[in-house]
């Protein structure tokens, strides 16, 4: 079970991935939510060891896998 900062940064990337289709990075997180890039970065990796996120770039954003996704519509 994931815990609260867990579930904002999830339900966060998924609906910004809705809206724009494009990999979601910390910094444009940071924007919306309050918390430095450095701890939803790390929060990011944790859910993509989950299998909730995956990063399709070295360097760039992370999307919603099917997990994420599914996890997202059943309990978000």
């Amino acid at each position: 079970m994931l815990i609260d900062r867990q579930v904002l940064i999830l339900q966060s990337i998924v609906e910004n991935f809705i809206t724009t289709n494009q990999p979601v990075g910390s910094k444009q997180l940071a924007q919306s939510i309050d918390f430095s890039s450095a701890t939803i970065r790390n929060i990011m990796a944790l859910l993509e060891t989950y299998n909730l996120l995956e990063k399709p770039h070295i360097s760039g954003g992370r999307v919603p896998s099917t997990l994420g996704l599914q996890y997202y519509a059943k309990y978000l």
